[in-house]
């Protein structure tokens, strides 16, 4: 079994500083486990396994799961930037890529902060009717449904990216390898099995519903391979 224990590359030490060690710790937590369960919680569940949908709506589960956890990348993010700073300022490709994923996330910070006005039955505008930007669908609302899921999927594989290549640069045992290499693949074939079963339910109607009477339902969903019902199926039906 020593070879588990065995640098990915024989030609390089695997010595890395007390910092860097655990900065590579949290980045691997924040960005190889929690960023795409946030994702999948999201993605796959809005509507509830048993939930009585459309009877049923608006589940908060999905959205709290998708901040808390987001909240939780971004907290991992600062410790593990702060902790590899206190061995020099990095420079590499690893970090020029890390500096990038900051930027996005910043981004996505500023996206959801500003996202507009949920409006609708269960969160009317002061003057008591529905109006509300993710309501109406509006063109701001649009625009961020567009931008918050694109660079969200992007963050993903950038991120993924940028910590094979810091597993690289530390020379990393081939547990750790293995591992990650499991985890992801199996990450991807729930992905994959959810995507399937139909339970990228809409989010618009997984807060409202499939009537007509709702102005969103209108349109087009937004995103690729979201499912929308007019027939009230339950997901994985």
């Amino acid at each position: 079994m020593e070879w588990l224990f065995a640098p990915i590359d024989p030609a390089r030490a695997h010595e890395v500083a007390s910092g860097v060690a655990w900065h590579g710790r949290s980045m691997v937590l924040a960005w190889g486990i929690l960023a795409p369960l946030a994702v999948l919680i999201a993605r796959f569940y809005k509507v509830l396994p048993g939930q009585d949908w459309p009877q049923e709506l608006d589940s908060q589960v999905w959205w709290r799961g998708h901040w808390m956890g987001q909240s939780l990348v971004l907290l991992l993010t600062g410790v593990g930037l702060g902790l590899v700073f206190q061995t020099g300022e990095p420079r590499d490709l690893h970090a020029k890529l890390g500096y990038s994923v900051i930027v996005l996330v910043c981004a996505q910070v500023g996206l959801g902060v500003f996202r507009g006005t949920k409006g609708g039955p269960t969160s009317p505008a002061p003057d008591g009717s529905l109006r509300g930007d993710h309501y109406d669908m509006t063109p701001w609302r649009v625009m961020f449904e567009w931008v918050h899921k694109s660079v969200g999927y992007a963050l993903l594989l950038l991120a993924s990216l940028t910590l094979l290549l810091g597993m690289w640069d530390a020379n990393a045992p081939l547990w750790m390898w293995l591992v990650i290499t499991l985890w992801w693949i199996g990450f991807a074939l729930l992905f994959v099995a959810l995507q399937r079963q139909g339970h990228a339910v809409d989010t618009y109607q997984a807060i409202w519903g499939p009537g007509t009477e709702h102005p969103g339902n209108h349109r087009k969903p937004i995103g690729w391979g979201i499912r929308r019902d007019d027939d009230h199926r339950q997901p994985g039906e």
